[in-house]
């Protein structure tokens, strides 16, 4: 039989039973994430992988797993891969962009409306008995219209969420290295610093590289209006945590929302116990349809690669 396909966690819906009617596969049953030296015994004599954002592909792996043709990993992101270790090992690197633009934007603004609108703080006072009738000073949130959405990467998800700002009545401005006209959405294209100044709510959106790490640092967050709003559903270290809670505890933010963290999966403490922090376990794109349709294009990816033929994502070639 020929080598197998590994996939480190099974996934959503039925793309990995119909493949194994047709392909030698072996699926990780959950579990604790696996480090270094326990993901290269999992691959082991595996032509292609199948990984999560949480599975290191780094070099050392790659070296013990010798026969390793294809790494598929099952999101937008990679920065879990080393790219110049697969480069140089001839080794295809594959990603499940345009999959999950819309789910992933869809909570963004779910984010956005939560932590404006204060709902985590309002579902919990019901339940815990706090709501004794209707007041007009009751949980005041802050409203979106006529206010301007900054956003942070203006790629596939961040011009997504930029087409659901019009519905709030909402201004759009962007950040990004070049132009990125988008049908039906009239959005500025500022430097990061002006957008910073004008955003009274902030959603980010950039892949996180040597550039992103800490875009929203200390400085930075000064930049932003009194009283604004941060939303992060791209990756956690865009962020420094320390920083940001800082600018909590000074009150200059009124809410920050959050889907990813710096040192995921641990959050930083001071945002814990914070009512205006509304927090989420990495589920941007956490929907039926689209973890099945981001394992459906993973599973293309590597068994492309396997029959020789040119993945539909690739971001590394192999050849």
């Amino acid at each position: 039989m020929s080598s197998p396909i590994a996939f480190t966690w099974p996934l959503p819906g039925d793309e990995i039973a119909r493949l194994a009617e047709v392909r030698a596969v072996r699926v990780r049953e959950g579990g604790e994430l696996l480090d270094e030296a326990g993901l290269a015994e999992f691959v082991g004599n595996a032509e292609a992988v199948v990984t999560l954002l949480a599975d290191p592909m780094t070099d050392r792996v790659m070296a013990a797993c010798p026969s390793l043709r294809v790494i598929a990993n099952c999101a937008v992101g990679y920065d879990n891969i080393d790219l110049e270790a697969a480069r140089r090992r001839g080794i295809w690197v594959t990603n499940t962009p345009d999959v999950l633009t819309e789910a992933t934007a869809d909570l963004a603004w779910a984010l956005i409306l939560a932590v404006t609108r204060r709902v985590v703080e309002g579902d919990a006072m019901v339940r815990q008995g706090g709501f004794h009738g209707w007041r007009p000073d009751l949980l005041l949130g802050t409203g979106l219209q006529g206010k301007t959405l900054g956003i942070v990467g203006y790629g596939r998800i961040g011009r997504a969420v930029a087409r659901r700002a019009a519905g709030f009545g909402m201004e759009v401005a962007y950040s990004d290295s070049e132009e990125r006209p988008e049908p039906g959405v009239s959005a500025r294209r500022l430097s990061l610093e002006q957008l910073l100044a004008a955003s009274h709510v902030l959603s980010i959106h950039c892949p996180l590289t040597p550039e992103t790490h800490h875009i929203l640092d200390v400085r930075n967050l000064r930049l932003l209006p009194d009283g604004a709003f941060v939303v992060n559903t791209a990756r956690g270290p865009v962020i420094d945590e320390e920083a940001l809670v800082a600018a909590l505890e000074s009150g200059r933010l009124a809410g920050v929302g959050l889907d990813v963290y710096e040192a995921e999966p641990d959050v930083h403490p001071g945002l814990l116990g914070r009512t205006n922090v509304v927090l989420l376990p990495h589920v941007g794109s956490a929907t039926l349809e689209t973890r099945s349709a981001m394992a459906g294009l993973a599973i293309e990816n590597a068994v492309a690669v396997l029959d020789g033929r040119e993945p539909p994502t690739p971001v590394v070639r192999g050849d």
